[in-house]
């Protein structure tokens, strides 16, 4: 296996551990990530993402699926699992493009499905409405 595809074994295992610290050192002074349309930049935006994270996702856990690396750049399709404190498990199908640079994370980019975590955010009864509204007419016409 190559030091990249290592690297980012290690990261994923670090992220499951929920150590801020040594996840913060995985990444560049002039990291970027981007996610949900946003770019979080340098070692400011890393700690707000990881802290974000930690916070929505209470106990994950990485179920790679397709690992691609070249050079610097890795790419992983992977599955989260999320164990809520009431014992309910989000999966959610992701990917993610990594670009390195003298094995440091430069670019992290993650793809989701936010609509994937809304049990996470929609704690009344006006915003469960919503999202399974919402959640309803996206699959309109797809299912019998």
């Amino acid at each position: 296996m190559d030091s990249i595809k290592l690297i980012a074994k290690e990261f994923d295992k670090t992220i499951e551990q929920r150590n801020l610290q040594k996840v913060l050192d995985f990444f560049s002074k002039e990291c970027e990530i981007e996610l949900l349309g946003i770019t979080l930049k340098g070692k400011e935006g890393a700690k707000l993402w990881i802290t974000w994270l930690f916070e929505n996702a209470p106990n994950l856990r990485f179920e790679p699926v397709v690992i691609i690396s070249d050079g610097d750049v890795f790419y992983e399709e992977f599955y989260v699992n999320i164990t809520l404190p009431n014992g309910k498990i989000i999966r959610s199908h992701q990917a993610e493009t990594l670009v390195f640079e003298n094995n440091l994370l430069k670019s992290l980019r993650i793809f989701f499905n936010p609509l994937d975590f809304s049990d996470i955010v929609a704690k009344d009864p006006l915003s469960k409405f919503v999202i399974n509204y919402i959640k309803k007419k996206s699959r309109k016409g797809l299912e019998k």
